[in-house]
């Protein structure tokens, strides 16, 4: 059984139930999170639609989160979902904002790791993740 992300006509991903339940749970999480909604809609019927112009603004929600996030326990546990969203993005021809400046959190508090890792410039965290992405997208089925 398999699972079926749709941007309207277009099949994005077709994840096993298993991954399919697991990316929702995440979904939760991350939406609580950032504050915002993903646009990634109930499943139903092993069907769901992703609405473009809220996903858009989750996707560069969730990328400046984290690349502000200097813990390394967070930024391991949020590695793999970020990527599985870019390729989602990618493959729904979602241009995503790379700069940190594009959210910011309300109550100015932040997770900070002890002791400190050291910060990775701008160009060498996007590329980073950018290669984790396209690793992904090879084993996401369409």
């Amino acid at each position: 059984m398999s699972q079926y992300y749709d941007m309207g006509d277009h099949t994005l991903w077709n994840p096993s139930n298993g991954a399919s339940r697991l990316f929702m749970s995440q979904v939760s999480v991350y939406q609580a999170e950032l504050g915002l909604p993903s646009g990634i809609g109930p499943m139903q019927a092993d069907e769901c639609q992703i609405d473009p112009v809220v996903f858009k603004a989750f996707v560069d929600a969730l990328l400046a989160w984290h690349r502000r996030t200097s813990h390394a326990v967070m930024v391991a546990l949020s590695e793999g979902f970020v990527a599985t969203v870019l390729v989602l993005a990618e493959r729904a021809g979602i241009e995503v904002t790379w700069q940190s400046a594009a959210f910011t959190e309300a109550d100015g508090l932040k997770d900070v790791q002890v002791p400190t890792a050291p910060d990775p410039s701008e160009g060498a965290w996007a590329a980073a993740i950018q290669q984790m992405a396209r690793e992904l997208g090879r084993c996401m089925a369409v």
